[in-house]
């Protein structure tokens, strides 16, 4: 069976099945980090099948940011992903199953749970990209609106005299997690991919903290200078 049907066929499982409200772990997500998936999977000895099914099913147990048990979705969403494959997908290869769910497992930030396989550094460095960027920005402050969590600390944006706190002001979200997933990927493409997104958000805050300064047309050269992440040689 082509890729093509089974993304089909997992996708019309969400849609009958998956009832959430969570609009930054949405259908479209599962399809963007797919996207990002097969970009880094090219020219790799991955499993495409795997990789596409972990993709899909990453966040099908999906606990809110604030969750006491946050750490542990990714291992109920494996253990879901197995009831879910052996039940409603009776003809998926009984033999890759252990590895899908090693990727789905091993690719939360918070679980902590190091990757062993290609696919699940795959799966991993996929899901990560869209914590970066534009559709990075865009997540973040989606989820600190649904979490009514203050955009940043007015009198100490950067926290260059107190204490990063990510649960408290949603910017420091930014120096605690987002600028140092560009060195947690495990693969050339992911971390090539990941320095350049993690790039538009330092961008962001320089733009951020010179209008914050009054500068309504330049971005800060010191959170330039200080932010930017040195680039990898390929």
């Amino acid at each position: 069976m082509s890729l093509t049907l089974w993304q089909s066929r997992y996708e019309s499982w969400f849609q009958a099945n998956w009832v959430h409200d969570d609009g930054a772990h949405d259908i479209a997500h599962l399809r963007r980090v797919w996207m990002s998936a097969q970009r880094i999977m090219e020219s790799t000895p991955a499993d495409p099948l795997v990789v596409l099914t972990a993709c899909y099913f990453h966040d099908v147990v999906n606990l809110p940011k604030n969750h006491p048990e946050r750490h542990l979705a990714s291992t109920y969403a494996a253990t879901e992903t197995q009831r879910i494959l052996q039940q409603d997908f009776l003809d998926f290869p009984a033999e890759k199953i252990d590895a899908v769910m090693h990727a789905v497992k091993t690719h939360s930030f918070s679980a902590g749970i190091p990757p062993q396989t290609l696919e699940a550094k795959i799966v991993q460095d996929a899901d990560r990209l869209e914590s970066l960027g534009a559709i990075g920005l865009a997540r973040v402050f989606y989820t600190a609106g649904a979490l009514n969590r203050p955009l940043f600390d007015s009198q100490d944006p950067l926290g260059k005299d107190r204490e990063l706190n990510d649960v408290k002001w949603t910017l420091d979200h930014f120096q605690k997690k987002l600028l140092r997933l560009p060195e947690t990927m495990h693969t050339e493409t992911g971390r090539m991919l990941a320095e350049h997104n993690a790039d538009f958000l330092v961008r962001y805050m320089a733009k951020l903290y010179a209008e914050l300064q009054g500068n309504l047309v330049g971005m800060d050269e010191g959170v330039l200078r200080d932010f930017t992440p040195l680039k990898t040689e390929y």
